[in-house]
């Protein structure tokens, strides 16, 4: 399938979809989907690890106390909710590049944090329940 540029507005009835196709098994998958509702790709991640940039939605599961989280620096303008959907511990999210903050810690579930990617790093748009330090 190739790429389309388009320098107007384009219209869809049936809303549009934002995949990635993967180049070794070729399958496919939905990151988004824009039509009467906006669904955002979604990262389940569970304990210690990277939170993606791939995904504008991470769903948290923490199985330990002050479980590491890192986030790699995305590009600008770009969107990133975290939300402790499960809670076996804490877990402490340490971007790579921040604004005005260094960490934010989630203890329970419902703590969440949404972030945007500035030119100058991470910047905190709202959260609720979170330590930020």
């Amino acid at each position: 399938m190739a790429n389309t540029t388009f320098s107007g507005p384009v219209r869809s009835q049936n809303g549009f979809q934002s995949i990635s196709i993967n180049s070794t098994t070729g399958a496919v998958t939905v990151n988004s989907s824009f039509g009467t509702d906006v669904v955002l790709g979604t990262q389940s991640l569970s304990g210690a690890g990277a939170v993606d940039i791939t995904n504008a939605f991470t769903s948290l599961t923490t199985s330990g106390l002050s479980q590491a989280l890192t986030l790699a620096n995305g590009v600008v303008g770009e969107m990133k909710v975290i939300v402790h959907a499960v809670d076996g511990g804490s877990a402490v999210l340490t971007p790579a590049t921040a604004i005005g903050f260094s960490t934010v810690t989630f203890a329970a579930v419902g703590d969440s944090v949404t972030l945007i990617y500035t030119s100058a790093g991470w910047a905190i748009l709202a959260s609720r329940g979170v330590t930020i330090a």
